[in-house]
């Protein structure tokens, strides 16, 4: 079946208790990753979001895991049960976030990859998973970001092993089969969840 990775993003909600919610719908509708990406946050503020969304989700008992793109040390005292990690990270990176988790393999590192050398790197240096991306050409504020394709996409999940790979970058219900037939474990995305348009997700795969 298709994983699906949803990335959050407050402003596409009323109110941080609004995305809360939505976390826990995600959670309940089979969605396997939620990453906490609001990164713009003063600390505390964005400590007591996540932990608040890491307890909403748990409390849905559906085995969601929520990763926090932050401070692992910070995921770790807030429940989180993982970190994404950016790419261009020093080479002890995942070592030390899963050191700073404090739970061993039981912590999730998750890591963005834009190349398959990229994620060689993160599955030798002992990564859980990679978003690899830009998979489609996106917008990214003003720019237009060029996909790098389904091709590339193949590439490095041919790299990765058995490591999952997840596509992110303008993917849609409509292309998220592509990426899972070049080799993804599944897919990644911000408006895609936001907008409810992976509902029919779950039946592909």
């Amino acid at each position: 079946m298709m994983q699906l990775y949803a990335i959050t993003e407050r402003r596409l909600f009323p109110t941080l208790q609004a995305l809360i919610d939505q976390a826990v719908f995600w959670a309940r509708g089979g969605v396997d990753f939620v990453q906490i990406r609001e990164k713009d946050l003063a600390d505390a503020d964005l400590s007591a979001l996540a932990a608040a969304l890491a307890d909403a989700v748990r409390e849905a008992g559906r085995g969601t895991r929520v990763l926090l793109n932050g401070a692992a040390e910070m995921a770790a005292a807030t429940g989180c049960d993982g970190v994404h990690l950016t790419a261009g990270l020093p080479d002890t990176a995942i070592a030390d976030a899963r050191t700073a988790m404090r739970r061993g393999t039981a912590s999730v590192i998750s890591v963005s990859c834009h190349s398959a050398a990229e994620v060689e790197r993160a599955r030798e240096r002992g990564a859980d998973l990679v978003l690899f991306a830009p998979v489609f050409e996106k917008q990214a504020g003003a720019k237009t970001l060029p996909g790098q394709g389904l091709e590339a996409l193949a590439d490095a999940c041919r790299v990765a092993g058995p490591m999952p790979v997840f596509a992110l970058g303008g993917v849609t219900a409509e292309n998220a089969q592509d990426c899972v037939d070049a080799g993804a474990a599944g897919i990644a995305a911000i408006r895609l969840f936001a907008s409810g348009g992976w509902d029919s997700l779950r039946r592909l795969g």
